[in-house]
């Protein structure tokens, strides 16, 4: 009499161990890429009715979820955020406007939160790609939905996300700064520059 028991747990292993390689390149395709906050710059620009004027910021963090494996990649997640407090233009009085037009006591963060990618191509240099990223943006605790325009660059462990987007303040019910008693009027149209790493 032939047993036909015994190959079975052999069969078993050998499906979990096909199934598990076949799973490990899904596994490996998604991965985290952390913003660097020493590397890079976030740069907002405006007007006002005596200079032009900028602000940097010095604090920044964020994630985002790659998946590099097929012909475009597929961006599965991304925050990013800003101190308010962080932003800096090199005059105190400006700063302190600007940190009370953003309600920063109150509101600690300006933060970004894709919620879907609108489009995505490539560009005309190699590992680049052309981005529109649709999100919630967060400014002194008004939400607004925005496409947010970036190429993004994959190269190996690191992502290079750079690009530009103007918005008008009163739009995140922010009214324009005011100093010396309302003499000097800050315009409502700004922008923000920023070229980011992530690693």
């Amino acid at each position: 009499m032939h047993n036909h028991t015994q190959p079975r747990p052999m069969f078993i292993w050998r499906t979990i161990f096909w199934m598990t390689f076949l799973l490990i390149p899904f596994a490996l395709s998604s991965q985290t890429y952390k913003l660097s906050g020493s590397e890079g710059e976030v740069m907002v620009t405006g007007t006002s009715t005596l200079h032009d004027w900028e602000e940097i910021a010095e604090k920044k963090s964020g994630s985002i979820g790659l998946d590099v494996s097929g012909e475009l990649p597929k961006i599965t997640t991304l925050k990013f955020a800003v101190e308010s407090e962080s932003l800096k233009s090199g005059k105190s009085g400006m700063d302190k406007n600007t940190y009370k037009a953003l309600d920063s006591d109150k509101h600690k963060e300006i933060v970004y939160q894709m919620t879907s990618v609108k489009s995505i191509s490539k560009a005309s240099s190699a590992n680049t790609y052309k981005v529109i990223a649709t999100g919630n943006l967060t400014i002194a605790g008004h939400t607004n939905k925005v496409d947010l325009p970036f190429n993004l660059t994959v190269n190996g462990s690191k992502v290079t996300l750079d690009g530009k987007y103007g918005m008008k303040m009163t739009s995140f019910g922010i009214e324009p700064p005011k100093a010396l008693m309302g003499t000097i009027k800050t315009g409502d149209e700004i922008e923000i520059h920023y070229t980011t790493i992530w690693k």
